[in-house]
């Protein structure tokens, strides 16, 4: 069940289009990454669906009684609120009852791990806190749809993962579409991909689809040196590729699997150093269909 379907959604300033013809829907209890380098129109897109920017055209359909939590990627606060009070009053805004707010605000500052900060003043907070913080004001009133720019930009390695497995337990009851350059991360909790260039969509589907087209995967096998590479390639009857010492042969059902290549190799009598299978990374696969369009 789609809860967010956009179509041919753009964003124009002047003559400048930032965001051109989007379509994507957004599946109930699925997470979204929106990749793409600086300036390839994410914040925009993702401001246009927190209804904080008008489309110049196109549409935004929303399934009935929606509700939305957005995070901005550079959060601001009011310095001297301390944290209970700044989500409290986000508690508030997001219609939660006055008499309910506060226990929801504290719920939610635990969850995201500000337990023992809760009645320090934001202005004191450094930037993993800020982004904590950001976090626990879009996430109070327990959105349908949560809308992340940058989410993990300004955390540590440790910090990174917390938050990580935070969205991952959110995901039961929420959606979430958030923009990320952290391919790595977005590899681990990722369901869809939607690859952005130019304001324009450039690639989108589910990661193993996204994988199947671009990753390339291939067995590599190493030889001592590139003489008995090649010696081990021109035997074979199907076609590899020699790179120095190794040889490269594509994952593809006219090919040996793994288990037929280590049978192969098991009767060979030169130096075979190692053999692993190997695919392209989420970031290789992005910078390979980013240089492409």
């Amino acid at each position: 069940m789609n809860i967010v379907e956009v179509e041919k959604l753009t964003k124009h300033y002047g003559q400048e289009d930032v965001v051109k013809q989007l379509s994507f829907a957004l599946e109930k209890g699925t997470a979204t990454a929106l990749i793409g380098p600086n300036g390839a129109g994410k914040t925009t897109t993702l401001s246009m669906l927190a209804d904080l920017l008008s489309p110049s055209s196109g549409t935004i359909t929303l399934a009935e009684n929606l509700t939305i939590g957005f995070l901005p990627q550079y959060p601001q606060f009011f310095p001297w609120l301390t944290a209970l009070e700044f989500v409290e009053m986000a508690a508030k805004i997001s219609g939660i009852e006055t008499r309910k707010a506060k226990l929801q605000a504290t719920r939610t500052l635990e969850f995201v791990g500000l337990e023992t900060a809760m009645n320090k003043k934001t202005g004191a907070f450094s930037g993993g806190m800020k982004q904590r913080l950001g976090l626990a004001q879009a996430i109070v009133h327990q959105p349908k749809l949560l809308l992340l720019d940058e989410p993990i930009s300004a955390l540590d390695p440790t910090g990174r993962r917390e938050i990580m497995d935070l969205l991952k337990s959110l995901q039961q009851d929420t959606t979430v579409l958030y923009s990320t350059h952290i391919l790595n991360d977005a590899e681990e909790m990722t369901d869809q991909l939607l690859f952005m260039k130019d304001g324009c969509l450039i690639e989108q589907g589910s990661l193993s689809e996204v994988k199947n087209r671009h990753a390339d995967p291939h067995i590599r096998i190493q030889f001592q040196n590139q003489t008995q590479a090649l010696d081990f390639a021109k035997r074979q009857s199907w076609k590899s590729e020699v790179k120095e010492s190794f040889v490269f042969l594509p994952v593809h059902e006219s090919y040996p699997n793994m288990q037929q290549v280590l049978r192969i190799l098991a009767s060979e009598q030169q130096g075979i150093i190692g053999v692993e299978s190997q695919a392209a990374s989420l970031e290789e696969i992005f910078l390979k269909v980013v240089a492409a369009k």
